[in-house]
């Protein structure tokens, strides 16, 4: 089975289990997939339906299984994911005043994938994604591009790869006359320009905002009209530095799921970077996790500190003292057990298995208001 019918067949067991709103969305994903039109106009009629009538879950369900009857019509072509489509080696960036350093760095960038940049401010995030973007000139090393067509100009470059500060600038006139005005510059013919904003609107949740000009979005809707934006110019690559910045918990979720979503289209998928400060939710959704500490590049596959990759290193937060805890893990091969930023760290040998250690702290009635395996997580970096 194709990915595209693997993921028709998951659209369906969302609305099966009436879970609407994740299903819309990766119904829609489908539907983009298509670079049909008709199929467009579709998804642009059912969700103005479904913004009319947002308390018919039975009758969105029905209209929503029809398109997907029509998604399963259409054959759709895989893109390419094979190679990098940006290849840093040894990259490096010098400021001679100040006497900071980031790198040597070196990454293959693959579409299709996600890349998350964490690291505490200062240490270098903005630096390389400039770099990366072509913004700032590197001192040393090499960056290659790799595009489905060739780069004859910045222009060029600039429409395949694109970088979204953290703070944006300000436009003018409506939000819809704005994204129509991009497809516009790339010759796209009035109809379609309509059509293919319309959906890129719907998809990323800004359908009731359309008509509404900057000063009234929120900082988060204004994000997902850069992203709407950057999205209909159908870049290879994406670098966003601290997109979830002005966002609440639920939208820097729903934010980084349609972002997952989006850039792993089959027909079109993206290479993305982001920088955030928030770790968690920026784990959940990356391929990889990019970790900066002075200049320094480290990931989540690598050690730190005297680690050892084979170690598991558990976080807990506990109103438990630590001799408690301690002695909950007296039959378990803990190595150390450190309190660090209000919560202990506990260092097990590489063959203990997590739920023993959930097994110890319950057996020893340990009252735990947080606990999470941070053995592969760049969490462990901040806190050693």
């Amino acid at each position: 089975m194709s990915l595209y019918l693997q993921r028709l067949e998951e659209v369906k067991s969302f609305f099966d289990n009436k879970d609407t709103v994740l299903g819309y969305r990766k119904l829609m994903d489908c539907a983009m997939d298509t670079q049909d039109m008709d199929v467009y106009k579709k998804m642009i009629a059912l969700t103005d339906w479904k913004e009319q009538h947002v308390n018919n879950e039975t009758g969105l369900i029905s209209r929503s299984m029809e398109v997907l009857s029509l998604l399963q019509t259409k054959k759709v072509e895989p893109a390419s994911t094979q190679g990098p489509v940006i290849t840093a080696s040894d990259i490096t960036k010098t400021y001679g005043r100040s006497g900071f350093q980031l790198g040597p760095v070196s990454i293959d960038i693959k579409k299709g994938h996600i890349y998350g940049l964490v690291g505490e401010n200062g240490n270098g995030k903005t630096t390389l994604l400039r770099i990366l973007a072509r913004e700032l000139n590197n001192t040393s090393g090499s960056l290659n591009y790799v595009f489905k067509e060739d780069i004859a100009s910045d222009y060029d470059l600039r429409a395949k790869l694109v970088y979204i500060p953290q703070r944006t600038a300000t436009w003018y006139g409506s939000l819809k006359d704005n994204l129509k005005f991009v497809l516009s510059n790339y010759g796209v013919a009035p109809e379609e320009n309509e059509t293919r904003v319309l959906m890129m609107i719907a998809r990323l949740g800004l359908w009731n905002y359309k008509q509404l000009k900057w000063s009234e979005l929120s900082s988060g809707y204004k994000m997902r009209f850069e992203l709407a934006r950057t999205l209909l110019r159908k870049p290879e690559v994406m670098l966003l530095d601290e997109p979830l910045a002005n966002l609440d918990v639920l939208a820097q979720q729903v934010v980084l799921e349609d972002l997952k979503s989006i850039c792993n289209s089959v027909v079109n998928p993206i290479a993305l970077i982001l920088s955030s400060q928030q770790l968690y939710e920026v784990e959940k959704v990356s391929d990889k996790v990019i970790y900066l500490k002075n200049g320094q590049y480290t990931d989540n596959n690598a050690s730190f500190k005297g680690e050892t990759l084979d170690q598991l290193i558990i976080e807990i937060d506990s109103t438990s003292d630590r001799e408690a805890i301690k002695k909950a893990f007296e039959n378990l091969p803990i190595e150390k057990l450190v309190y660090n930023g209000g919560v202990y760290l506990a260092y097990f040998a590489g063959d203990t298995q997590f739920y023993r250690v959930l097994y110890a702290l319950g057996a020893a009635q340990i009252e735990v208001t947080y606990i999470r395996n941070i053995s592969s997580s760049t969490r462990r970096f901040f806190v050693s």
